[in-house]
């Protein structure tokens, strides 16, 4: 079982934007924490896609997937603030990424913004676990082993926690979750 039911997500419903926040608390720098964020060898241990692209404001970025025979797609750069903000379009989803000082630690807050509600909850799962991954690679630790059943049950947990509307889209063919 990955994540607790503290580190779920929170659906956010604005007028004609749905989103999920997702809050950690990192026991680490902002420092620390952004370049886990924006540096290619750092990214690679957590995000799901490798980026390709300059982190600056109206700059493309091109996603390929590393595990997964899918396509390749684009996004573009938004805002781009060292250490404390990063937003990129992903896609059609919008992350948002904010850092901020707590103590000796980091508050991390991720906002993705969905194109479509019928995904919410198994992006969100997906999501959840990638925070997990980035937790276990901040402090320097291999993360558990993945397998789909950590995704499987994330999903039914944001499926439960969303609404049925948020689960009516399945993961794209190929991923291997409907095993």
């Amino acid at each position: 079982m990955t994540g607790s039911v503290a580190d779920l997500g929170d659906l956010e419903r604005l007028d004609d934007e749905v989103r999920v926040r997702f809050t950690r608390r990192f026991h680490h720098s902002p420092e620390k924490v952004w370049k886990a964020l924006t540096d290619r060898e750092h990214v690679n241990q957590w995000f799901p896609t490798d980026i390709e692209g300059d982190w600056a404001p109206g700059a493309p970025l091109r996603f390929a997937f590393r595990e997964h025979d899918l396509p390749a797609f684009d996004g573009e750069v938004v805002a781009y603030d060292p250490p404390s903000l990063l937003e990129f379009r992903w896609g059609d989803e919008l992350l948002h990424f904010e850092l901020r000082p707590d103590g000796d630690a980091t508050m991390f807050t991720l906002l993705v913004t969905f194109d479509e509600v019928g995904k919410v909850a198994r992006d969100s799962g997906g999501w959840h676990q990638c925070l997990d991954i980035l937790k276990h690679a901040l402090e320097g630790e291999a993360p558990p082993p993945e397998d789909k059943t950590a995704w499987k049950d994330l999903f039914s947990r944001y499926t439960e926690r969303f609404g049925p509307e948020t689960a009516t889209i399945g993961p794209p063919p190929g991923i291997g979750y409907d095993e």
